[in-house]
């Protein structure tokens, strides 16, 4: 089967006439029925959209030796895909724009968890306060924990609520009628506050190291107000982590919907395969990461294992998605 006629399959299955397929696609409807009839062919970006929209490989779409039967059995053997109603959709939506404040705070709260014990350690050692240090350090402890506490509370009572949902993101899925072009007019009205929220939370984050560069030019290798910047440091972060994780949630909910970006039917099922691994790797980070900042005491620095924990999981996700498609 040729690539035009697997475009025009996959179209139909999906229920989109070409108009619908291209408003995805950002190209004109002209350039569809060029594409179907074989008068044309899309570039190699035009191609990865399509594999992304229809959920199948850029191997499937390229090579005419795979049959649309292949393709289709392989993944209905693996996932039967559920109907979205609109009513389910608005709900979903209206739930994630709930959690995403949630969830931002929750995060922001695990960040900050450190730095009042940061602070009354710095505190103590300067003899500003009447604590010794095992008192500062108990104390901010205690903040700690309430702080973690309360995140892991938002966490768990935001993905309670949202149990009913978990399909649509794990699991290929088939909207109705509607569905699609609600959910893109609601993503291109939050689209200008998404840009606005991603870009503050990136600068809070890229300037968060300034007050130990002042740190540094007025005060030198002094012990007390590096530490205090420090805590100005995770404070900083902790803001910015609250705007992109916020705006990111929601964003998220659009491509979930849309099956876009880290959510069409290939990377699910891909995700799935990966189930297991994901426990068992983020289990042992947590694990490192909670016994190196007890044993150490070094709550202000330790937090960095989980920006190289995330991206070292990506490395290792991409690595066996290779070997697999090797096999």
């Amino acid at each position: 089967m040729i690539l035009a006629d697997k475009i025009i399959e996959l179209r139909k299955k999906a229920g989109w006439s070409q108009e619908e397929l291209a408003e995805k696609l950002d190209v004109s409807r002209q350039s569809i029925s060029k594409w179907e009839s074989a008068q044309s062919i899309p570039d190699m970006n035009r191609i990865l959209k399509l594999s992304q929209i229809f959920g199948v490989t850029t191997d499937f779409l390229l090579k005419d030796e795979i049959e649309m039967e292949e393709i289709t059995e392989s993944v209905e053997q693996e996932y039967s895909q559920r109907t979205v109603t609109m009513e389910e959709a608005a709900a979903f939506l209206e739930h994630k724009q709930m959690a995403s404040g949630r969830v931002a705070l929750g995060v922001m709260m695990c960040i900050l968890s450190p730095v009042i014990v940061i602070i009354l350690y710095a505190l103590s050692q300067s003899g500003k306060i009447r604590l010794t240090e095992f008192q500062a350090e108990g104390i901010g402890l205690l903040f700690l924990f309430a702080l973690i506490g309360g995140a892991v509370a938002l966490f768990v009572t935001t993905s309670l609520r949202g149990h009913r949902f978990e399909y649509l993101e794990k699991e290929p899925i088939e909207t109705i009628y509607g569905v699609d072009g609600m959910t893109r007019d609601r993503k291109e009205k939050f689209r200008p506050v998404f840009i606005r929220s991603l870009t503050i939370g990136i600068v809070l984050c890229v300037v968060s190291c300034v007050p130990v560069i002042i740190s540094m030019i007025l005060y030198g290798e002094a012990e007390t107000p590096m530490t205090f910047a420090a805590a100005g440091l995770l404070i900083i972060v902790a803001i910015g982590v609250l705007f992109i994780v916020r705006c990111s949630v929601v964003w998220g909910s659009y491509a979930m919907l849309l099956e876009e970006g880290d959510y069409t039917k290939e990377k699910k099922i891909e995700e799935k395969k990966n189930e297991h691994l994901s426990t068992v790797y983020w289990t042992a980070v947590t694990a490192g990461y909670l016994a190196y900042s007890f044993i150490t005491g070094d709550w202000g620095r330790s937090w960095i294992v989980w920006p190289i924990a995330g991206v070292s999981y990506g490395v290792i996700t991409a690595i066996l998605r290779m070997l697999r498609s090797r096999g």
